[in-house]
């Protein structure tokens, strides 16, 4: 018999998705004081169960709960390490919709007091995901440079930690904490979601960050260097991939640019299996920084909008992908959406229909092209 397939799959997705009506309403009333803790995780647990069953009739072979015991992608990881606290700033960065929707977050994380992880913080949640697919469960996990990134000393207390890279060695090890325990439990599938690389190709961000007293071409290489650090971590047996994208929040998006402004930093990463890059819109620019890619990584295009209802051509699909395949071999080539289909509680403006569509749409195309949605 044949090994099985390594992720990336060639069908893959990037891990959230739409939360059901019932559990928006119990985490209402979790919230009002009106259930408690119990009576929430079990809506959660029914709520997972129907997850794992619409990606597996999907087609696809990753299997996530869907972020569904979290509200936020980002922040309720984090802050289960100690030091790290949820706070709203005058800080706003502003989302933008395609047909004129705005919007904008004033949430940000701040650092204050030692970094230090005193429990495990996500492991319950991969073992019963685990227990319920004979597929591969993936857990993705928030990269930290979004807290730096969102501030520099603003958000990183300099009478907490006077030499920044001591946060950053005290925010590495607590990733490897995290990651050996869940290794333990059976995880071999992680994805860091590392946002930063994308809004650093924003030249509007960029000048926020200097505002800031960053220098954005030394904070890329900062960060990538991080990122690859907490990868290292990893066991042999644990694939590890980073995705990245421009914002995601009720369809509406922060950043744009071209991968160019960052992709020689940015791929120089020796313990990262792969990549998820954002490619659905003309945000993102060519395919061109693909070369900067080493070939022995697998790159996974995120062809498909999670963002728009709008079903995509197979043709289309197909189409990009051969272009793609003039940069990077399409041998390591995969396929998914650009991102999670719920960044946050609130999903993107479309449906549980169209979610899954566009996730069976992945499958068929992915079988087409290589010959399976698998390997």
């Amino acid at each position: 018999m044949g090994e099985a397939p390594k992720p990336p799959f060639r069908a893959d997705h990037v891990g959230s998705l739409l939360r059901p009506a019932a559990l928006h309403e119990a985490r209402a009333k979790a919230q009002k004081g009106e259930i408690g803790p119990a009576e929430l995780r079990a809506v959660e647990d029914a709520a997972i169960a129907d997850a794992v069953r619409l990606q597996e009739d999907a087609g696809l072979q990753a299997i996530t709960d869907g972020e569904f015991r979290r509200s936020h992608y980002l922040v309720d990881f984090l802050t289960g390490f100690e030091g790290i606290v949820p706070t709203n700033t005058s800080y706003a960065l502003a989302f933008k919709g395609e047909h004129g929707e705005s919007g904008e977050t004033r949430s940000m994380l701040t650092v204050t007091e030692k970094v230090r992880r005193t429990r495990p913080v996500m492991v319950e949640a991969f073992r019963f995901l685990k227990e319920r697919t004979k597929r591969t469960p993936k857990l993705c996990l928030p990269s930290p440079t979004w807290i730096h990134m969102r501030g520099g000393r603003k958000t990183v207390d300099q009478g907490v930690y006077p030499d920044i890279e001591e946060f950053w060695a005290d925010i590495v090890r607590a990733f490897h904490e995290e990651i050996a325990d869940l290794a333990a439990a059976g995880c071999t599938y992680l994805q860091l979601d590392e946002i930063s690389f994308a809004f650093l190709c924003d030249a509007t961000i960029r000048e926020r960050m200097r505002g800031d007293g960053l220098n954005p071409d030394a904070e890329a290489r900062r960060y990538a260097a991080v990122v690859n650090a907490i990868a290292a971590g990893a066991p042999p047996s644990m694939t590890v991939t980073v995705h990245t994208c421009r914002g995601n929040f009720q369809s509406m998006w922060m950043a744009e640019g071209s991968y160019d402004r960052v992709a020689s930093e940015v791929f120089a990463q020796p313990d990262v299996d792969g990549y998820f890059l954002e490619y659905d819109s003309d945000r993102a620019g060519g395919f061109e920084p693909l070369r900067y890619v080493p070939k022995d990584k697998k790159v996974v295009l995120g062809l498909a909008s999670s963002k728009r209802p709008e079903l995509e051509s197979k043709d289309v699909l197909k189409r990009r992908i051969e272009e793609a395949s003039q940069y990077f071999p399409l041998s390591q080539l995969c396929l998914s959406p650009q991102c999670g289909f719920a960044s946050t509680h609130h999903g993107n403006r479309i449906t549980e229909d169209v979610e899954k569509r566009k996730l069976a749409l992945l499958v068929e195309v992915a079988t087409e092209v290589w010959g399976s949605a698998a390997s």
